[in-house]
């Protein structure tokens, strides 16, 4: 691919990814728990797809410090939509999982968001919209840990 279709490529995700998140994370405001943060349901939705996560590893998700961290965790275990618990391997680690309350809590979240953005959508044609799912699909590959599919 030429650099200035890979510059584009960069400068369109920069421009469009971002615009994207600010209104989904409008919408989820306006139909989300009251009692759940935009912060926590990331959290809660990183250790729902990370069982027996670190805190550590949740901070660096959710971009905050370990303390920031562990405050929001704890509230997630006192309003019991998660656990956390020593490793048995090593006692100075503390995993963390999500439970079913929280389950649920990420259910209703996912579908509501889900709903909106088929609005959003809703008025692209059968192609577009097809078009949208396998520039998703190239973009998950791009940045996950795996080498993208060679056709």
């Amino acid at each position: 691919m030429p650099k200035t279709n890979r510059s584009n490529a960069a400068s369109d995700v920069l421009d469009t990814v971002p615009m994207i998140m600010r209104i989904i994370r409008r919408n989820f405001r306006a139909r989300r728990d009251p009692d759940l943060t935009l912060p926590e349901f990331r959290a809660l939705a990183f250790i729902n797809r990370n069982p027996d996560c670190a805190l550590n590893e949740v901070a660096e998700f959710v971009g905050v410090e370990a303390p920031a961290a562990s405050k929001l965790v704890e509230s997630l275990v006192q309003r019991g939509l998660a656990t956390r618990q020593a490793d048995a391997a090593d006692r100075r680690r503390v995993q963390i999982r999500v439970l079913p309350k929280g389950e649920t809590s990420i259910q209703l979240v996912r579908e509501h968001t889900r709903e909106f953005l088929n609005e959003q959508l809703a008025h692209l044609s059968p192609s577009e919209q097809a078009t949208v799912t396998e520039a998703m699909h190239i973009l998950k590959d791009a940045f996950s840990n795996k080498p993208p599919a060679k056709e």
